[in-house]
């Protein structure tokens, strides 16, 4: 599916690809295979501009990948992918000191309102039944985003993105398209683009996704995509992470720690 929400004016403008939604291996909860600078050549190879590196519950902060990719023209934003109260909310442009004192939607109401315009906020794969999609809570919580994921799987009748758009409709919030990646070949192929700003800052950005207009790339699943991906939620996934915490506990025993269950 490819969405379009674009004016004359900025039909003449470079347009730029970005991603707000990636995981890497660098991630404490999740058991992804590839690094941020596989994530990186991949990004340059295929012409995207802007990543954000969603880690859960932590910000990504290693300053070499940050480096590289300001080497190679692509702004990378540090963010993260927070479950506040079972619900998972992604804040972009924001510390880990700032992310330790999350635990509530009332504690990101008061970081908003202490940062302004300068940070972000998408509730991500929102009407989707798993992990930490926040349902119909976003009616609730509506104020507390910026914007609402497209969520790159759907196929046929399956695409619970219907809702999130019409809620995004409803209360005037743009959607994002975003690739939430896991596996290296699954990135690139759901973004968002958007005309560049006069200068590439997150500020900018983050005015530019507020305003419009975005082109949104997320083409259905392909039935081998459909299979594959079921596989690698409900096995794969599973198995990798559960062997991922079998081997930080390992190496805890072999330090003298105890690490919780």
């Amino acid at each position: 599916m490819s969405m379009s929400m674009s004016n004359s004016a900025s039909e003449s403008a470079e347009w730029i690809k970005i991603d707000l939604h990636i995981h890497t291996l660098d991630d404490p909860k999740d058991a992804v295979d590839y690094s941020a600078h596989e994530l990186l050549e991949r990004a340059r190879a295929l012409g995207f501009r802007v990543l954000a590196i969603t880690l859960h519950d932590a910000v990504f902060s290693r300053q070499e990948v940050f480096a590289d990719a300001a080497a190679m023209g692509i702004l990378l934003i540090p963010a993260a992918e927070m479950r506040l109260q079972g619900a998972d909310v992604i804040v972009l442009n924001v510390t880990a000191e700032e992310m330790a004192e999350l635990k509530t939607f009332d504690d990101l109401r008061r970081l908003r309102a202490h940062r302004g315009d300068s940070v972000f906020t998408i509730a991500p794969h929102p009407f989707y039944m798993f992990g930490g999609s926040i349902g119909s809570r976003l009616l609730r919580e509506i104020d507390c985003f910026d914007a609402i994921e497209f969520c790159h799987f759907h196929v046929g009748l399956f695409n619970p993105n219907r809702r999130a758009e019409k809620v995004a409709s409803r209360f005037g919030k743009p959607l994002i398209a975003t690739s939430d990646a896991h596996r290296l070949h699954a990135f690139g192929r759901h973004y968002t683009s958007m005309p560049m700003p006069s200068a590439l800052t997150p500020e900018n950005l983050f005015a530019a996704l507020r305003s419009g207009p975005l082109r949104l790339t997320s083409p259905a699943s392909s039935f081998a995509d459909f299979v594959s991906a079921i596989y690698f939620v409900f096995l794969a996934h599973p198995f990798r992470v559960r062997r991922k915490i079998a081997a930080c506990r390992r190496q805890s025993s072999s330090n003298g720690t105890r690490v919780a269950p």
